[in-house]
């Protein structure tokens, strides 16, 4: 253990000398283990891409999700602890449902990522529980168009024009820095995503069976099928 770190990494309300809480950067490295996933925005829409990891032959591959739908507009990608996905992405549709109560609709994308950040980072100041160790891409499309957020176990957001979550974050980022153009069609914006994706997964043996989902101004959620997907990858 390192000698800033002693004594300071047992408690999620404890602050080390240099203002750090270990517990949610220990949050962060759970996440840094996950599935690398990206959000792409194009012209007219948003599109979700994830790397479909499974560990063993033996698990159904159909069991394993990383898009998740939370409204007819508005999908999200996870990397990190699959269980706090889970109950965040629950969270996530409630929180989408009460907004259409209240509102009529999902007026602003925003409103709805900051319910989730709030509860996340309320698990970073509250003894005797842990930060969420996950990491989420929100995309969709509401009446300012499509927009593109993440969240981290901080409960910090931000809005993107690209983005990317897990294991591969730094090499996706660092090529979609290069390529990415902001007049990208819908096909142009996913293959541009698994390439992306492939230079992150190169070393892994490449992208064998990805995630695909995009939201289209004035279209519902759409999935891509494993043969629409496997066009992108060959």
């Amino acid at each position: 253990m390192q000698q800033g770190q002693m004594n300071y990494d047992r408690a999620i309300t404890v602050f080390s000398p240099d203002g750090r809480l270990f517990q949610v950067e220990y949050a962060r490295e759970a996440v840094k283990k996950g599935s690398t996933a990206l959000g792409l925005k194009f012209s007219n829409g948003v599109v979700l891409i994830s790397d479909r990891k499974v560990r063993s032959r033996l698990v159904e591959q159909n069991s394993v999700e990383k898009i998740q739908l939370i409204d007819d507009y508005v999908a999200a990608v996870t990397s990190g602890l699959v269980a706090d996905a889970r109950v965040l992405i629950d969270f996530s549709r409630v929180a989408a449902q009460q907004e259409k109560v209240t509102y009529g609709g999902l007026i602003n994308m925003e409103n709805l990522v900051r319910k989730v950040a709030d509860q996340m980072q309320q698990y970073t100041q509250y003894g005797g529980v842990r930060p969420y160790g996950v990491s989420l891409i929100y995309a969709g499309v509401d009446r300012i168009g499509p927009r593109l957020f993440d969240c981290d176990p901080a409960g910090t957001i931000n809005e993107y024009k690209a983005v990317a979550v897990g294991s591969g974050k730094d090499q996706v980022v660092a090529y979609l820095e290069k390529e990415y153009k902001e007049d990208l069609k819908e096909k142009e914006a996913v293959a541009l995503g698994i390439a992306a994706l492939k230079v992150a997964l190169e070393e892994e043996g490449g992208v064998k069976s990805p995630e695909i989902a995009t939201i289209t101004v004035g279209n519902k959620y759409y999935f891509y099928t494993k043969e629409e997907a496997a066009k992108f990858t060959s």
